[in-house]
């Protein structure tokens, strides 16, 4: 049995709507409360959310099983999670002992059985999906500009850029992400096999030692640079016989798994979850021997390995190599995200860009955004959007267009860009920057959660907790002017 929230008030509780804030506050969390306080206590937008929440579970589910966490608690905590980069021991500690946060989620001072365990926390902000919180960022931001204007048909001006949201993984190389591989592949199956009663893995610990000990070998042997060409022969071969040794073992070690699984499986008392461990097990045999081929093919056969081949996490395999030419930051792990914003700051769209360029999403973005706010009128962009296609059609979507053209200008171009309109455009186009620069800070710099769909998650969610931000920072500052003229009057 899941409930949005209980509405059901007792003598004790706070209303969530009469909990009082410090004004004079600038950290992120009393503004994001604030944001949260507006959507509850404004019938029409908490009508909508909640009704957005309720997809989080199935309908025969709202009414059967046990109690679980109210979906409201769950949102209250997903974005504040994002919005003050907190890890989930953080967001643990902080719903537990916050005196605000805990009148946020329905509780008051003298109600100390309701804690939350670290897990449950883990388990339910995991149950939003991209599309729903997506549902739910275009509740707020309507709610949002209603407290910005009264006018329902207002223009919005859009900005759109792209920036790398780094994943959680070391930097990769092919000797690393075969220890990986390796270690992975022996920790599981021993387990499986001490499970079951087999012994032939017991030494397990005692491999991994032995893998990452020959690891370790490779990674402090360097190229010889002394003059002797003997000298360098010397050094030359011993790199070889190392990393020969190396895959050698690693190889011995897959050779022998795909043989205990074979064998487990002919025994055919494997329980479920154990063959789905089996499973897993294979899939790490597999990076293994793809990583054992190509240091054979790169280290023994002195091949080039094409980037397409390669893989820079076998946790992520998600994660891109992307080099986007900034000053001291040759290249970043992690997957490209783009950003389409308003005037005011809201992020009215986003996209997760899995091997796409800028130029290829410029038209989806503000066709994705269109659909959501139809009163866009117009947006910039940067040079790395441009080309002629993209030119065309997003002039079909908008009334005006601010694409900056790559290359050489003709005079019709330059004109164009010229004008005033277009400069003025183009100077209020580094605005985006800002906002980038606040959703890093706010928890987007490094994905901490696991897979695509995890990651997509976390950026979906990242954007929401921002716009909440945004919408409180508004009622704050428009409590503290109607404060300034009470006093004066």
């Amino acid at each position: 049995m899941r409930k949005v929230i209980d509405l059901q008030m007792n003598f004790w509780k706070k209303d969530i709507s009469n909990i009082e804030f410090d004004l004079q506050s600038r950290d992120e969390i009393p503004k994001l409360l604030m944001g949260l306080q507006y959507i509850y206590r404004t019938a029409c937008i908490r009508e909508k959310v909640f009704d957005v929440l309720k997809q989080i579970v199935p309908k025969k589910s709202h009414e059967n099983g046990r109690p679980g966490m109210d979906l409201w608690k769950i949102l209250v905590l997903g974005t504040l999670r994002l919005n003050c980069n907190w890890d989930y021991d953080k967001v643990h500690e902080m719903a537990n002992n916050h005196h605000k946060l805990r009148q946020m989620l329905g509780h008051n001072e003298t109600d100390i059985d309701s804690n939350y365990a670290l897990q449950t926390i883990r388990d339910n902000i995991a149950l939003l999906s991209p599309p729903i919180l997506d549902e739910i960022n275009q509740v707020v931001v309507k709610a949002g500009h209603s407290i910005i204007t009264a006018k329902k048909d207002q223009i919005l001006k859009g900005s759109c850029d792209s920036f790398v949201v780094e994943t959680d993984v070391h930097y990769p190389t092919d000797t690393n992400l075969l220890f990986d591989a390796t270690r992975k592949m022996i920790s599981l199956i021993a387990i499986i096999c001490s499970e079951i009663g087999i012994t032939a893995w017991r030494q397990s610990h005692h491999n991994i030692t032995k893998v990452k000990r020959s690891l370790r070998v490779i990674q402090k042997l360097k190229r010889s640079t002394s003059k002797d060409e003997a000298k360098k022969e010397k050094r030359d071969k011993l790199i070889l016989m190392e990393h020969q040794q190396y895959i050698d073992a690693c190889q011995g070690f897959a050779f022998k798994a795909k043989e205990t699984i074979r064998i487990l499986r002919e025994l055919e008392f494997l329980s479920a979850a154990q063959d789905l461990r089996l499973s897993t097990v294979e899939q790490y045999i597999r990076h293994a021997e793809r990583q054992i081929d190509q240091i054979r093919r790169r280290i023994l056969l002195g091949e080039k390995i094409p980037h397409e081949e390669k893989v820079f996490s076998i946790f992520e395999p998600h994660t891109e190599w992307i080099s986007k030419g900034k000053a001291g930051v040759p290249q970043e792990l992690g997957l490209k995200v783009c950003v389409l914003k308003d005037q005011y700051g809201f992020i009215l769209y986003h996209l997760i860009m899995q091997q796409q360029t800028d130029d290829k999403v410029a038209a989806v973005m503000v066709q994705g955004a269109k659909d959501r706010f139809e009163n866009l009128v117009g947006c910039s962009f940067d040079k790395g959007f441009y080309s002629p296609d993209n030119q065309r059609e997003l002039a079909n979507i908008l009334d005006y267009v601010i694409l900056p053209k790559k290359g050489r200008l003709s005079v019709k171009d330059k004109q164009i860009e010229h004008s005033k309109e277009f400069i003025e455009s183009r100077r209020q186009h580094s605005a985006v920057e800002s906002s980038i620069n606040a959703l890093e800070n706010h928890g987007l710099d490094r994905c901490l959660d696991h897979g695509v769909h995890g990651f997509k998650r976390y950026v979906a969610l990242s954007v929401l907790a921002r716009n909440i931000q945004i919408l409180g920072h508004l009622l704050q500052q428009k409590e503290l002017k109607q404060q300034k003229r009470r006093k004066a009057a």
